[in-house]
């Protein structure tokens, strides 16, 4: 694994292998092994998880950075939340994309799988109209 470098603000809360750090300086850290992590805006807190999309989301999380029995709950609750969420949804791309998020959590790709699930929360977000979606672009015909 190569290096990783980040830097963060006064502040701001970051989770590694479980552990909730938060920086009281503005701060340049450098990951030289294997860490499961995420920071700022990538941690989700459980009065957040208020929708089905926001709730497997969470539910990656905790199997992503959640301490060792937090890790098999979270899973498990991920594996009937994304279900129940197929079974749901009319969209074919959402559920291709939920197969794909749930593949990569099972080949201990968490991280990955919270990618995808940040497409499955814009997407439902748009359907319940909690964000506007981008005005379409109009083409120009070439000249």
């Amino acid at each position: 694994m190569s290096n990783l470098v980040l830097e963060l603000r006064p502040g701001e809360v970051m989770i590694v292998n479980g552990a909730p750090i938060r920086f009281r300086t503005k701060s340049r850290l450098e990951l030289t092994a294997h860490a499961r992590f995420l920071f700022g805006k990538q941690i989700m807190q459980p009065d957040q998880a208020d929708s089905p999309a926001r709730r497997i989301y969470f539910a990656l999380q905790t199997a992503y950075i959640g301490v060792e029995e937090e890790r098999a709950r979270g899973m498990e609750s991920a594996r009937t939340l994304i279900a129940s969420f197929k079974d749901a949804t009319s969209s074919a791309l959402a559920r291709e994309i939920l197969d794909r998020a749930m593949a990569a959590a099972e080949a201990d790709d968490c991280y990955g799988a919270l990618k995808l699930a940040r497409r499955i929360i814009r997407h439902e977000d748009t359907i319940l109209g909690r964000i506007t979606p981008p005005a379409p672009v109009a083409l120009q015909a070439a000249e």
